[in-house]
């Protein structure tokens, strides 16, 4: 990897798909404009020696998921992913960006994974967890919530989804003269999704919390 952070945002900014040849950016607009401007200042307030205060275990997972990848090939250290998630936060504020990158650099905190995976790139979703209300008790509303549910997970958010809107086993339909299958035929299909849509593409798996009414036949 490249020492300077602002070389490797470059890099990640200007890339281009060798399959398509198409211009895809992994960092946004803003925050390369950003790094760009401040990138004396913001090059010189990383400390690298702070990888090694990851244990092996630790820099793996990061290595694995959280790192951003060209063609495959890993361009970011722990250190610049942490500059990434500060400038993706607070952009213009240096001072701000600075601070926080020294908090969660010397391991004060840290931020939830959407964060890592996200900040400061052109899909910026940080946000861990999502409640989903079942949008209608009817095919379209199914569907329309699932695809919901998808989109949510492959920016890598987890998602709680009550489903009592849902009606039981033995309901009349009334659209088709029958009787419904009730909520168990409906999970495994949010079930599967969210096996098939993984948070952040391979990053980690799916998760899908269901709840339901006691009063729920």
């Amino acid at each position: 990897t490249k020492k300077q952070w602002s070389s490797v945002v470059s890099d990640l900014y200007h890339y281009v798909n060798p399959k398509n040849e198409r211009a895809s950016p992994m960092i946004s607009k803003d925050t390369y404009e950003c790094v760009m401007r401040h990138k004396d200042e913001l090059d010189s307030a990383i400390v690298y020696d702070r990888d090694f205060n990851y244990q092996y275990f630790g820099f793996k997972t990061l290595e694995r998921s959280y790192l951003l990848k060209l063609n495959g090939k890993i361009v970011e250290r722990p250190q610049h992913m942490i500059m990434r998630v500060a400038v993706g936060i607070w952009g213009d504020n240096i001072e701000r960006v600075i601070e926080t990158y020294n908090l969660m650099s010397s391991k004060f905190f840290t931020h939830a994974s959407p964060t890592l995976f996200n900040a400061g790139t052109p899909q910026a979703q940080l946000s861990s967890c999502f409640l989903v209300d079942m949008k209608d008790d009817s095919i379209e509303g199914i569907y329309d919530t699932l695809k919901t549910c998808a989109m949510i997970s492959k920016m890598a958010g987890g998602i709680g989804l009550n489903v009592h809107r849902i009606r039981a086993t033995g309901s009349y339909i009334a659209g088709t003269n029958g009787t419904s299958n009730g909520i168990i035929p409906m999970l495994r299909v949010f079930n599967n999704t969210a096996r098939y849509v993984d948070q952040g593409g391979n990053k980690r798996p799916g998760a899908f919390a269901i709840y339901l009414e006691p009063w729920h036949a």
